[in-house]
């Protein structure tokens, strides 16, 4: 049967040749030929679970990688993955040049057998030094170890450890394995497997390295004493303040002027609005110490966060409504449809008392609510100021309740007007605030962990916007004061809850915010353990 088949093929390729002109043609169609019978001749090599066992055996750096390389000959009917006749083939060759380049994805890694891989693929010393099963399983063990860093990260229980309960993405090796040898192009880019937002700062690591490599990243003079630099001010320090704006790009040209110019201004707002400061012209002691913060530290928050992205499932940015809030911007979006229908500063719990990180679903709005103080405010707060003063309840519009204490509600509820409820075990929840001059503040941590929201109002009224029984009149009387009203959602809308200290916005600019629970020092202790600076 195999001699009839290979006849076969023959005389139609011969048919083919004979009715080509061109003799690069006939080459192709002549090569074609070699190669069919070559592979008719060739037995890949052979693989079974004895054969499994011997090598991560004989290669125990390599025996943690045992389950998901034995998973994926199994899926395989155990044939070869890496041979193409008797050589490796294109995909094999790929992948050793990927995991080469593996810190262009913000990886650091020690590669187990790194010496012996080189020998596989040293084509000017083709020595035969490993058997074929041994060298095909060393490169499906690659295969594990790139797709493990790149594109999965770190394993789960360690990311619930540092205080991440976002649900964290699965990913199945043979299916990835699939999807990249039918299109190789995966592994530059594969939004199925990675969140977007893992490609944007991806390009940013590019050029902040670029920018590391070529020295433009040069220090800032501070004068002493210093006085801050105003508009119209000059000094060089003004010059080089430019300089730094040109580099990072919140700036098109520099002109090297060391006067505080109208360009310049302009571009100090920009970076400004990048690093989540106030918006106005007045350069301080502290933003120039900030930007004299080496490059490798801004390279590390990039790498930080390349991680965090690879955590996301991709599929989160596809649903068609949804809020997300971002720990260290202090800012949330309610986004439909792919657009963000509203974007409001928020307010956050203080380093004793964290907002979590984790996701819910939003299935009710509460007006004009009820605050029931949770115990430990009572015990740690309210009753010593009840002792002091026993008309403390009464002053603050509160009472007695089953024997907890609530606030009423009011224009002064601590809870504001309105307050959108998503049942969680942390007992966090978006909220009004009546204190709304904390908005106006850079480093908003002022809560016992809820999520204070600037504009709640209009958030209860987009995410009413397809419910005719609420018209706007209507949400306006419910959120009066005067009794709480409960709108129960028909549709529940998720809500994530994430903590990014880099991200690239819409615009395409990178927006750099404060670590203000040092969750990036704990990251970078896993990340980075050679590191003193995350010690």
């Amino acid at each position: 049967m195999k001699n009839f088949t290979l006849r076969s093929v023959f005389f139609i390729v011969c048919f083919l040749i004979s009715s080509l002109t061109f003799s690069n043609n006939y080459t192709f169609f002549k090569n074609s030929i070699e190669e069919i019978s070559n592979s008719n001749k060739y037995s890949a090599p052979l693989i079974d679970n004895a054969i499994l066992i011997a090598f991560f055996k004989k290669y125990p750096e390599l025996k943690k990688y045992q389950t998901e390389v034995t998973a994926l000959y199994k899926s395989k009917s155990y044939k070869s993955i890496w041979y193409g006749g008797n050589e490796i083939n294109e995909f094999g060759h790929l992948l050793y040049h990927k995991l080469n380049l593996i810190s262009d994805e913000g990886v650091q890694i020690n590669l187990p057998y790194k010496n012996k891989i080189d020998e596989i693929f040293d084509e000017e010393n083709p020595d035969e030094k490993f058997s074929e099963s041994d060298t095909e399983i060393f490169i499906s063990s690659m295969y594990i170890i790139y797709a493990k860093h790149v594109y999965e990260g770190i394993d789960a229980k360690t990311v619930t450890d540092i205080g991440w309960f976002l649900p964290k993405k699965k990913i199945s090796y043979e299916s990835l394995l699939d999807s990249i040898v039918m299109n190789p192009r995966l592994m530059d880019k594969n939004n199925e497997v990675l969140f977007s937002q893992y490609y944007k700062l991806h390009e940013f690591l590019k050029k902040y390295r670029i920018i590391e490599k070529n020295n433009t990243w040069t220090p800032i003079s501070i004068n002493s004493p210093y006085k801050d630099l105003r508009p119209d001010d000059t000094s060089n320090t003004i010059a080089q303040i430019r300089q730094r704006l040109f580099v990072i790009g919140d700036l098109q040209k520099d002109s090297k002027s060391n006067v505080y110019d109208e360009e310049l201004m302009a571009g100090i707002l920009k970076y400004k609005q990048r690093y989540g400061l106030t918006l106005n012209y007045k350069i301080m002691e502290d933003h120039i110490k900030q930007m004299n913060e080496p490059i490798s530290n801004r390279i590390k928050t990039i790498m930080l966060n390349m991680e965090r992205c690879r955590w996301i499932p991709p599929t989160l940015e596809k649903g068609d409504e949804y809020i997300m809030v971002n720990i260290p911007s202090f800012m949330l979006y309610y986004v439909r449809n792919g657009n963000y229908d509203l974007v409001s500063n928020v307010f956050i719990g203080t380093p004793l008392t964290k907002t979590v990180i984790f996701s819910g679903k939003i299935d009710r709005i509460v007006f004009s609510p009820y605050w029931n103080v949770p115990t430990s405010i009572i015990n740690n707060e309210l009753k010593l100021k009840m002792a002091e003063d026993k008309n403390y309840l009464a002053d603050h519009n509160m009472e007695w309740n089953n024997g907890r204490v609530r606030q009423k509600p009011g224009p002064k509820n601590s809870l504001g007007l309105v307050k959108f409820m998503f049942p969680n075990p942390n007992d966090i929840y978006l909220h009004d605030s009546p204190a709304k001059s904390l908005f106006t503040f850079e480093k908003r941590i002022f809560s016992h962990g809820c999520i204070n929201v600037m504009k709640a109002k209009e958030l209860a009224i987009a995410m009413l916007k397809n419910y005719p029984d609420w018209t706007v009149d209507k949400i306006n009387n419910a959120m009066n004061g005067e009794k709480e009203t409960t709108c129960m959602l028909t549709k529940k809308i998720p809500i994530y809850i994430g903590y990014f200290t880099a991200w690239v916005n819409r615009e395409g600019e990178i927006n750099f915010f404060p670590d203000v629970y040092d969750r990036d020092a704990d990251l970078g202790k896993i990340m980075f353990p050679k590191d003193i600076s995350f010690k």
